[in-house]
């Protein structure tokens, strides 16, 4: 809500639009920031071709335990979350409660899944084991390739256009300022600055620098046709010959994603990407033959050197919320509420702290 009195408390400028922007901008307004958000093309980029997947288990592997718990946090806040923003936007957030089943077709990735488990088991996040045929008691389409895997109903997903289009809806609403234009390196503002600018924080300032690099995700959008087999209720995570695969409900359809490359700021989509993704895919469910094909796109998302965001102050004038890797939906709600913490004085936990990497000023 705004501040007592509906005075605004402090300027904020917001510097980039994707759905850390957003989310940032619209609960720093509620908290009686007068806030402006600068982005040539705001509720694009990486945000406009993700998955959506709120899947901090099926994301988790040995070594990156601090990511999962952060990842587990924020997903405690995604129901409240969607609902309130909901409600503020006037427009569904988008969030879809039903879960995850993540399929293995050889022994090979039956035996990477059975592994993950027993990491999950030995964290105290058992996962329920079930058989190729149990798992075709849950999700029907699966092919006869699935031969096992895991049913996660914890891991949820949204739809990340529609919660795109909600987050605009809600923070102009509270009060945010929208200016479809850069921010230039160098530019400086009276208040506070909060870089959200994805793979491209890097170039904004000094202190950001060899920390946040672009990772190249292409991702299909397929149309389900009269007469072709259902979309599956639940998301649909897969290992096929070791190679990872995912399929996304939708209304109407499926996101279908994502290959994994660096390749600097390239965008477009390839042949071989989209290929790759449509024969694993098309082996976990087999239906999608008959799916029609409407959209191919490439995303980068902005990583990390360790894979986990960096989120804190980076001199005396400037915050940043980047770096979030594939997790940048699923943390949207604690950056959020992180950020509002750091805009009252507060701190951030270490392992998301750019100080963990000896790069902070004052």
């Amino acid at each position: 809500m705004p501040a007592q009195g509906g005075s605004k408390v402090e300027d904020l400028v917001v510097v980039g639009g994707g759905v850390i922007g957003l989310s940032c901008a619209w609960r720093a307004a509620q908290a009686g920031r007068h806030v402006t958000l600068r982005d040539p093309a705001p509720a694009s980029g990486s945000s406009w071709v993700a998955g959506g997947m709120l899947a901090p288990v099926t994301e988790a592997w040995p070594g990156e335990e601090g990511l999962l718990e952060l990842g587990l946090e924020s997903l405690e806040l995604w129901p409240a979350f969607a609902e309130e923003l909901s409600a503020a936007a006037g427009q569904p957030a988008g969030l879809h409660p039903e879960g995850t089943v993540v399929a293995a077709t050889g022994s090979g990735d039956r035996a990477e899944l059975d592994a993950l488990a027993g990491h999950l088991a030995r964290l105290g996040r058992p996962v329920e084991r079930l058989s190729g045929r149990e798992l075709r008691r849950l999700e029907p389409g699966l092919g006869p390739d699935v031969r096992g895997g895991l049913s996660v109903p914890g891991d949820l997903s949204v739809d990340n256009r529609a919660l795109l289009a909600a987050l605009r809806a809600a923070a102009e609403k509270a009060g945010v300022v929208m200016e479809e234009r850069a921010w230039e390196p160098g530019e400086t503002a009276p208040g506070t600055v909060l870089i959200c600018a994805g793979a491209h924080s890097a170039a904004l300032h000094p202190g950001l620098a060899g920390l946040v690099r672009p990772v190249k995700g292409e991702i299909l959008r397929l149309t389900h046709r009269h007469g072709a087999f259902p979309v599956p209720t639940r998301t649909v995570r897969a290992l096929v010959d070791g190679r990872p695969v995912y399929l996304v409900p939708r209304p109407g359809g499926l996101v279908v994603g994502a290959t994994q490359s660096e390749h600097g700021f390239d965008t477009e989509p390839t042949v071989g990407g989209v290929r790759d993704l449509l024969r694993d895919a098309e082996r976990i469910l087999p239906g999608i033959a008959e799916y029609a094909l409407a959209e191919a796109a490439a995303g980068l998302r902005p990583g990390s050197p360790d894979n986990v965001p960096v989120v804190g102050r980076l001199d005396g004038r400037t915050l940043v919320a980047t770096g979030h890797s594939r997790n940048g939906i699923l943390l949207a709600p604690l950056t959020a509420r992180l950020v509002v913490g750091l805009l009252g004085g507060g701190a951030v936990p270490a392992a998301v702290d750019p100080a963990r990497f000896g790069r902070t000023g004052t």
